[in-house]
């Protein structure tokens, strides 16, 4: 069950490219020499900044959107430094295709990992920074008077010793033919007038008044829908079908089939290609893989949690010989399933194919990799391809992957010169997603004669994501993701206990349901797993669970403070409410620093009652504190919901669960009051968008073990009678 797919070499290079950054392709500029412009025929006065004649400001942004707020975030950055009128900002995405051509200079289009503001940051200041410099020296120049006479703010430039003012509009021509300056000082974050402050997201509008154009949304002239069925068994393939049954039915087009595995029908709307679909007489070979189900998947995990073969990925001391020497032992195993990403938007995308020219409307967080996947699907080279991205309706690192453009290519090259949009059904985007990958995990602790913790280890049996979306990436066998927020330094997610002896390491084991990279990724469970068995250490010699962190988190302060902060806010070490028992925890990935402190009730029945959640972060620099919090907010309900009611089953070796019946999310009568800490300390930058889901289900096990003294280990609660009331 070692299961590891093939990618090519080229989709290979171009995607690595588009995770890793450092792409670029010598291809000559398709752009005039001197000034570069916008649609409109408005100045460019860097690739970031376009302003109009009447003072609007146009910002582009590479990262994408997908109900996070980056296109927000990161064009405060920009006109921050920029020194414009935000209320004249608006926003626009370069395609991967101009980035590519222009050398990249847009930086990384890879939106996952919540590194949009933490990863271009730097830059996207500096574009700001310097199309201000360019603007003022343009106004000295027509002023004849040194730049360093002159200021600008709110889009408006002065000439302090004279008084005269013009404007950002009135300047830009001259402007943008003025050579950019190499290096231009930034704000002290200090000194923020537009960054750091709660601004209303500038895409709010657009959403609720029905403006905003998602995939789904999208129609060109003469566009057909497809409606594809892969084989229900990963690694299974179609056999035959009958297209001649449903040829006449209202509507259809085509029957085509979409590689080994795959059909679709292809109709004049989508609802007509869905329901020939349906009628479609198709055989299938499912292979080896029809044999699999959970029990053999987690038998198979088993397997490794005493393998004598693991890869290490945090060690120090001598962890076997202080388990063996140990007065005291404590010993558990935890499991975690296979969750899906369920976008509320199913998977979809648009091609455009002819001979010489591919292109694509995709919802997509990395538009470089999209792009090398219709080039890859197409058979045309990249210059000839481009992908126009679209906001997502969710992405949670579902839309990383791009298996739906290598289908949509692959029937659109069946139809040359018409633009098809397919979409996945829900079913099909249930049964044929990208999952979070399952692991299990034994917890071994060791405390000598005074209750002191000598010595711990972490033994993950499970899935690798790398050997899977890119095996070349892996580290001599080993999957360095599979340690996120176990490291024992660096900058994404760093092991904050101190302990004598300390062994973490990985026995992988790759089960044939694609794994992926699932918004928190191996944190979620990595922190499930040590922030659980640390309660069970704790409650072994009767210590209070904030102390006995406490004491443990000595050496590293940042993790220590969220820590306090979440305690005292919650007034741990007082009494709680009659019925009420809290549980905690921290954790540390992707940058940030965060902890929980949740109250819960638990009644006979199993009904958990979260009644309130304090949830504390320190990002480094808080771009956006509005946004923070609703990141915050929204990060409890996906781990909420992740914890109490999401699994993926495998039957037969297909996923069981087809639709939001089977896959639940908890209700907004379910959502727990959550208060939020941010508490930027200054010096880093840490991502937002998903380091607090990390925390979400071990300080509710926590508070329920509080509350019952039952330890659960094994999730989703819903298989302990258990449900959020």
């Amino acid at each position: 069950m070692n299961y590891v797919p093939q990618i090519s070499r080229r989709a290979f290079v171009v995607s690595a490219a588009a995770f890793g950054g450092g792409l670029a392709l010598g291809v000559d500029l398709p752009f005039g020499a001197n000034v570069v412009r916008a649609a409109d025929g408005s100045p460019e006065v860097t690739a970031w900044v376009v302003i109009k004649p009447d003072d609007g400001v146009i910002i582009r942004v590479a990262r994408s959107e997908m109900g996070q707020g980056s296109m927000t975030g990161l064009a405060q950055l920009v006109a921050e430094e920029l020194e414009c009128d935000w209320s004249k900002v608006s926003t626009e995405f370069p395609t991967p295709g101009e980035n590519l051509a222009r050398n990249r200079v847009w930086g990384s289009q890879f939106t996952a990992g919540s590194r949009a503001i933490r990863e271009s940051n730097e830059y996207v200041r500096k574009a700001g920074a310097t199309a201000r410099t360019m603007l003022i020296a343009a106004a000295a120049n027509e002023w004849k008077v040194p730049a360093s006479e002159c200021s600008a703010s709110n889009s408006v430039i002065k000439h302090n010793p004279s008084g005269r003012t013009t404007t950002f509009g009135k300047v830009a021509e001259a402007a943008a033919k003025i050579e950019q300056p190499k290096d231009v000082p930034l704000k002290d974050p200090k000194d923020w007038k537009i960054a750091g402050k709660p601004l209303k997201r500038l895409d709010t509008a657009p959403k609720l008044t029905g403006a905003q154009i998602y995939g789904l949304d999208l129609k060109l002239p003469g566009m057909l829908c497809a409606a594809i069925k892969d084989c229900p068994v990963f690694g299974g393939k179609l056999t035959s079908f009958d297209a001649a049954k449903v040829q006449g039915m209202p509507g259809v087009k085509h029957v085509v089939r979409v590689g080994d595995s795959a059909v679709a029908v292809v109709a004049e709307r989508w609802w007509q290609a869905k329901t020939a679909l349906d009628a479609l007489p198709a055989t299938w070979d499912e292979g080896e893989n029809a044999k699999v189900s959970s029990a053999s998947i987690a038998e198979f995990l088993k397997t490794g949690l005493d393998a004598d073969k693991a890869f290490v990925g945090n060690e120090h001391g001598d962890v076997k010989q202080a388990i063996a020497g140990a007065a005291k032992k404590v010993e558990a195993v935890y499991a975690y399933p296979y969750q899906n990403h369920a976008t509320m938007e199913p998977m979809n995308t648009t091609v455009l194919y002819t001979a010489d020219r591919c292109e694509a409307w995709v919802p997509t967080q990395v538009a470089e990799a999209a792009l090398a996947a219709l080039s890859e699907a197409s058979g045309l080279p990249i210059p000839k391809c481009d992908v126009h991205k679209i906001p997502l309706g969710g992405g949670f690192g579902r839309r990383t992957a791009h298996d739906f453009v290598h289908q949509a290519v692959a029937i659109a090259k069946q139809i040359p010169g018409t633009p098809v949009k397919l979409i996945w059904s829900r079913e099909e985007d249930m049964t044929h997603g990208r999952y979070h990958p399952v692991t299990q995990a034994k917890m071994v602790g060791a405390f000598d004669a005074n209750d002191n913790l000598t010595a711990l280890h972490m033994r993950i049996s499970g899935q690798s994501i790398l050997a899977f979306v890119n095996p070349q990436g892996l580290q001599n066998g080993k999957d360095p993701f599979v340690f996120q927020g176990l490291n024992a330094g660096g900058t994404e997610g760093v092991f904050g206990y101190t302990i004598p002896n300390l062994l973490i390491d990985h026995a992988m084991r790759n089960p044939h349901v694609p794994p992926h990279f699932w918004r928190g990724v191996n944190n979620n469970h990595n922190a499930i797993y040590l922030e659980c068995f640390m309660d069970e250490l704790a409650h072994a010699v009767g210590q209070d669970p904030l102390e006995f962190r406490r004491k443990l988190l000595a050496d590293h302060p940042k993790h220590l403070a969220v820590l306090n902060a979440v305690a005292e806010r919650a007034g741990w070490g007082k009494p709680a409410p009659q019925g009420v028992y809290r549980g905690l925890c921290q954790h540390m990935g992707y940058g940030s620093y965060v902890a929980a402190c949740a109250e819960v009730s638990v009644s006979d029945k199993g009904a958990v009652k979260i009644h309130r959640i304090v949830a504390a972060t320190d990002p480094g620099h808080a771009v956006n504190p509005a946004q923070i919090e609703r990141q915050i907010a929204g990060s409890f309900v996906y781990g909420l919901s992740a914890l109490f009611y999401q699994e993926c089953t495998v039957k037969n070796g297909r996923i069981e669960q087809t639709n939001f019946d089977s896959y639940e999310s908890m209700r907004i009568g379910e959502m727990p009051k959550v208060e939020c800490i941010i508490m930027p300390s200054g010096g880093f930058w840490g991502g937002v968008g998903e380091p607090t889901i990390f925390v979400a289900a071990p300080a509710v096990l926590n508070a329920i073990f509080a509350a019952t003294g039952k330890r659960i280990r094994s999730f989703p609660l819903k298989n302990h009678n258990m449900t959020l009331a």
